[in-house]
């Protein structure tokens, strides 16, 4: 059974963190039990809900989902973990700049406009993704380790071919 950390109810604005098995999807709940979420064109809404397909997806669709078929088995959340740092538009604001997007198709990158940047720009008007800024850390670090360790593998090729 699906449920939210706190069993609280989202209000409307709210951001719902979704825990999948290999990351976190994120959607904007309207109220009355809907979400509008971004899920791959090429999928069925239904195929859309826990798929890592959806991570590598180049173009989304915007939909207003049931709350419980997009969270299905999974967990999640209420979490405005932005609210700090970024103030939330009004509420209505959300709702009906939400309610326009529904049904369009958007480009879609993990690192620089996924379903954390979709939600996030509807409710504080700026995308933010800590998910992609996590990735592109990783990125960074896996590319200057593996050029350290290519310089690494030439010197030592370099000291094997000397005859001394």
């Amino acid at each position: 059974m699906a449920s939210s950390a706190a069993d609280e109810e989202p209000q409307p604005g709210d951001l719902i963190e979704i825990f999948r098995p290999a990351y976190q999807h994120w959607a904007l709940y309207l109220g009355d039990g809907y979400i509008i979420n971004l899920t791959p064109v090429d999928e069925s809404p239904a195929a859309a809900v826990s798929s890592v397909k959806s991570v590598f997806s180049r173009k989304a669709v915007v939909r207003m989902q049931l709350l419980k078929e997009v969270v299905g088995g999974d967990s999640y959340r209420i979490n405005n973990k932005y609210d700090d740092n970024h103030t939330p538009l009004a509420v209505s604001e959300i709702i009906q700049r939400a309610q326009l997007l529904i049904g369009q198709e958007l480009s879609y990158d993990l690192l620089g406009s996924n379903c954390e940047h979709f939600v996030t720009l509807l409710r504080y008007g700026e995308a933010v993704s800590e998910q992609a800024s996590r990735a592109i850390g990783a990125i960074s670090l896996v590319t200057a380790a593996a050029s350290a360790f290519s310089v690494l593998g030439l010197i030592n090729t370099r000291s094997r071919n000397r005859p001394f």
